[in-house]
């Protein structure tokens, strides 16, 4: 008899999850809220991409400190800079082993060379590896790696000479981003004799601490301990991912057993999992920012007098209540108070429909205008829940004569659209990758990130990029604070996007679970968790 679509599904979850749990004690499953669109940590921004690749398989030159925004000696042992700031010499750590997968094994151990490819891989549009995986490199290209970056060269194979163009204020914090991970040159020398160069962002192969063995799509993804890891580490021998998109069956899910930790949880469910004498709730201001942006190269929404009318318009405050339970403060600024430089006197938008109405006016669209809305598809601590507050959104714009359609599609569909600018209203937020203002204020809103990078709202002001490219070659921290509120100023002046809200961080974990820290820049990292 032929089963049902349904049916086999099911089945197929059935068989995996009694292969999942049957796992010794020293197993930890995590849930989390999303597929990964690739294990390419160059090629990624999303945090369930980054949960699966960058941190369990790979490692970069300098580290943050797990639980911290302080940078710590990666796969560098040390470096020195020169006085001009222009030079950066990395000595590299020796014996440090490659993973060894099913279909790699390999021959040597880490070396510069390795460094080299990493690094040229993504500034070099000539390099064989640059177009694998569709050449698009969000925070490298977004942030300017390759136009600061003016060289990389292997001294001997223990050291690596960085030359940069300019000086570069948060540039060694850049460089323990997930972006800037360390793939193996001997495995992409193998891939590309075989043909099979893709394979490099689909079966990944690092240093990290753990290997990545399988991936069943929308499902699962093992990964087992690295015999050879360099650092120190937990007792975890198997990671398993378990992809649940829904935060209401991810938390039956760890009550039942089959998860020791969730990604995301619902706010309405926090303060039961508090009372849960099982679990373990761990909480931090979050590093975020969540936030509508408008494209502002499409029509009308290139019209400032439309993108302050719908910054009037917005009920924030009801969406705090109904959406984060109050775990969450209204966002006035694109980078979160929590950053150093942050702009106190920045005047908001508030609630407004009468001021709302009067820029439509203005924008002479008195009657409003029909338009679109992206929502996000998966649950993020910027925005736990996109289809509701995009509903909300939806009512609150029809007051001003706004009539807008929801639409939106599966994660990695979401984040591909949106690279290609094919959005007009959409539901993104951004959580903190090194503590520096730059990684808010230049990655997300720069000329360089509106076509290559982040920027989706597409938003290019001369006069602001300007500021924040002077703010980030600053070496003073009182003139770059000075021009970072600066900057502020002018974007809320511009409107590209309705700031929202700042949200608390929330890990929720099964009491066997020990070791884990709560990571500031919000990935989740499990080198050091053990099970009891």
């Amino acid at each position: 008899m032929k089963k049902s679509s349904w049916l086999v599904k099911s089945l197929a979850v059935t068989v995996v999850s009694s292969m999942m749990f049957s796992a010794n004690a020293k197993t930890l499953v995590f849930c989390s809220e999303g597929s990964p669109s690739s294990f390419g940590p160059q090629i990624v921004t999303d945090g369930a991409s980054i949960d699966a690749s960058a941190h369990p398989v790979f490692n970069r030159l300098v580290e943050f400190q797990e639980g911290s925004t302080k940078v710590v000696p990666g796969l560098a042992e040390s470096f020195t800079v020169s006085k001009d700031k222009l030079t950066y010499v990395f000595k590299l750590r020796k014996g440090v082993k490659f993973h060894t997968t099913k279909n790699f094994t390999p021959t040597r151990d880490f070396n510069a060379d390795d460094v080299v490819f990493s690094v040229e891989r993504q500034r070099d549009a000539n390099h064989p590896f640059h177009k694998v995986g569709g050449g698009s490199y969000e925070y490298f290209d977004g942030m300017e790696m390759g136009k600061i970056i003016k060289s990389v060269k292997a001294i001997d194979p223990l050291t690596v000479e960085v030359t940069l163009s300019q000086p570069e204020a948060p540039f060694v914090a850049n460089m323990a981003m997930p972006f800037m991970s360390i793939l193996s040159k001997e495995y992409a020398d193998k891939l590309a004799k075989e043909n099979k160069k893709d394979m490099i962002d689909k079966e990944p192969v690092g240093t990290g601490p753990f290997v990545f063995q399988s991936y069943v799509k929308d499902t699962i993804i093992r990964f087992q301990a690295h015999p050879q890891y360099f650092g120190p580490r937990g007792n975890i021998e198997k990671l398993i991912i378990a992809i649940t998109t829904d935060p209401s069956v991810r938390y039956q899910k760890l009550k039942a057993g089959e998860c020791h930790m969730i990604n995301e949880p619902s706010p309405t469910d926090i303060g039961d999992m508090k009372k849960n004498p099982k679990l373990t709730v761990m909480e931090a201001a979050g590093l975020n920012v969540g936030y509508l942006a408008m494209n502002v190269t499409k029509k009308p929404f290139d019209n400032i007098n439309v993108r302050k009318a719908i910054s009037h318009a917005l009920d924030r405050a009801s969406y705090i209540k109904a959406i984060y339970m109050g775990n969450a403060t209204i966002a006035k600024n694109p980078m979160p108070p929590t950053i150093w430089s942050y702009d106190e006197s920045t005047k908001d938008y508030d609630f407004n429909i009468a001021k709302a109405k009067e820029y439509l006016k203005k924008a002479g669209m008195p009657n409003g205008f029909e338009t679109e809305l992206w929502t996000l598809p998966v649950s993020r601590p910027y925005n736990p829940n996109g289809k509701k507050m995009g509903e909300l959104m939806q009512a609150d714009l029809a007051k001003v004569g706004i009539k807008v359609t929801l639409k939106t599609f599966d994660w990695p569909t979401y984040l591909a659209k949106s690279k290609n600018g094919e959005q007009i209203m959409m539901q993104m937020g951004w959580t903190g990758d090194n503590g520096d203002p730059d990684n808010f204020l230049n990655t997300l809103l720069g000329c360089a990130a509106a076509e290559n990078g982040s920027n989706y709202a597409r938003w290019c002001d001369k006069n602001f990029n300007d500021v924040v490219s002077e703010a980030r070659q600053a070496t003073d921290i009182k003139k770059r604070t000075e021009l970072y509120k600066k900057a502020q100023k002018m974007f809320k002046e511009n409107a590209p996007w309705v700031t929202i809200a700042h949200s608390k961080v929330f890990k929720v974990m099964d009491k066997k679970v020990k070791g884990f820290k709560v990571d500031p820049l919000g990935s989740n990292r499990f080198t050091m968790v053990k099970m009891d």
